[in-house]
């Protein structure tokens, strides 16, 4: 299993609406990527202002995931609201 983890800062204007459409347009995902177990969204307080906490089967469905179009779709909303973004990948015991 890979663990993909990734923590945004939000730009400070709208920056609780914003947080509400990404969590919305990311966690929909679930269950309609190919190899995409699990993915959630929440609120951080040690600097950055979202994280995304995500499993997935293997490495190359995490490549996958990223370039799926209901993904792309998604960071449409991602994007702008962001002033910074800090990923990780690792694999992880299941």
């Amino acid at each position: 299993m890979v663990k993909h983890i990734v923590m945004w800062k939000l730009k400070p204007e709208h920056m609780e609406e914003n947080a509400q459409a990404i969590k919305e347009a990311l966690e929909n995902l679930n269950g309609k990527i190919p190899g995409l177990r699990k993915l959630t969204v929440n609120r951080c307080y040690n600097g950055y202002d979202l994280v995304l906490e995500s499993e997935l089967d293997t490495r190359e469905d995490c490549a996958s995931y990223g370039d799926h179009p209901l993904h792309q779709e998604a960071l449409k909303i991602v994007r702008p609201a962001i002033t910074e973004r800090v990923a990780c990948d690792y694999e992880a015991e299941d």
